[in-house]
């Protein structure tokens, strides 16, 4: 196994706060890697320490076999990076925002212009080429960003919550991009808190929570950590949560997760169906009323949820950086 990218023991503190508590990493080349966490887990700064933009306080990580801290000129060489919202200039058109980042990775006028040119055909961009930014769709601009970071063809791509804000339509067109790149070889460490993106993309996962890592493996191994089927209830209030999980004690198969946030418990069951009925019985006799309830399997959301005690957040933070150098793409 060839190791894109490998990182030992990184902590970072920002004045009193520990964004990174020791993490480790390994991302196989060729593979997408999702690391999956709320706002605050630290899934950005790892980035940025990975992307040569941080430097850890203590620890180390490699990019290709460079160090990230003594290398950082040859990382850069492999690496594109994109952060959550688009980088590109609203006042330029995008085959000028292509060929302005070519040349800011020091390819000749030809070369970037060439470079723009495949990169607007290959994202769909050829009819709109010569438009102002200002007339994209969320979905353009996050698919010229993606663009912008593929300029120097780097091996190893960091993609920081790449299709937040977007539509699920524009959402689905970035994950085939993102899976066209890595059938041709590229390496994605992809960071996200939407859980079905994780599921779709990533041939593992990480799961950060203050800081650390609390899980890792496939999408499949963490779903069976967390067991069989699942009844779910949605509650109107607060009050009502506690009242649901102690009337369902009786038929659940393992510890009742209740969180408050979302208003939603969640009762392992056994029986498939005939778990739902036992639920609304009981709940019945008890004289609660609920919002919903349904039986469905183990997703990435109960994983998360049965590990952190939260449901993941929606992004509500920004990264601001977009970058890397002239660089070759890496095969298998």
């Amino acid at each position: 196994m060839t190791l894109a990218i490998q990182a030992r023991g990184l902590v970072k503190h920002f004045g009193e706060v520990k964004a990174l508590n020791g993490i480790d990493l390994d991302v196989e080349q060729g593979k997408v890697v999702g690391l999956l966490g709320p706002n605050g887990s630290g899934k950005t700064t790892t980035v940025r320490i990975l992307s040569t933009l941080l430097r850890p306080d203590s620890g180390t990580a490699t990019i290709g076999g460079h160090d990230v801290a003594s290398q950082p000129d040859a990382v850069r060489q492999l690496i594109g990076l994109t952060g959550q919202y688009a980088a590109v200039d609203q006042y330029l058109t995008g085959r000028e925002n292509l060929e302005l980042f070519g040349r800011l990775f020091h390819l000749s006028k030809k070369e970037a212009a060439n470079r723009a040119e495949e990169l607007l055909n290959r994202f769909d961009l050829s009819d709109a080429a010569d438009r102002g930014i200002k007339g994209y769709s969320g979905g353009m601009r996050r698919r010229l960003d993606l663009a912008a970071s593929l300029i120097g063809n780097p091996s190893v791509l960091f993609l920081d919550e790449p299709t937040t804000g977007l539509d699920p339509r524009s959402r689905q067109g970035m994950w085939e991009v993102i899976e066209n790149l890595v059938s041709e070889g590229t390496t994605v460490l992809l960071t996200t808190q939407y859980l079905e993106e994780a599921d779709q993309l990533a041939s593992r996962i990480v799961v950060l929570d203050h800081g650390s890592v609390i899980a890792e493996g496939t999408s499949d191994s963490l779903k069976n950590q967390v067991g069989g089927d699942r009844v779910e209830i949605a509650v109107v209030n607060s009050a009502d949560a506690d009242r649901v999980a102690a009337a369902l004690q009786s038929i659940a198969s393992g510890p009742i997760t209740t969180d408050q946030i979302s208003l939603k418990i969640l009762v392992p069951v056994t029986g498939g169906s005939t778990a739902i009925v036992s639920a609304v019985r009981a709940l019945d006799e008890a004289s609660i009323s609920i919002a919903d309830i349904a039986l469905r399997r183990p997703t990435l959301d109960d994983v998360f949820l049965s590990l952190t005690g939260h449901v993941t957040e929606q992004p509500i933070e920004s990264s601001t950086v977009s970058t890397g150098r002239r660089g070759r793409r890496g095969r298998n």
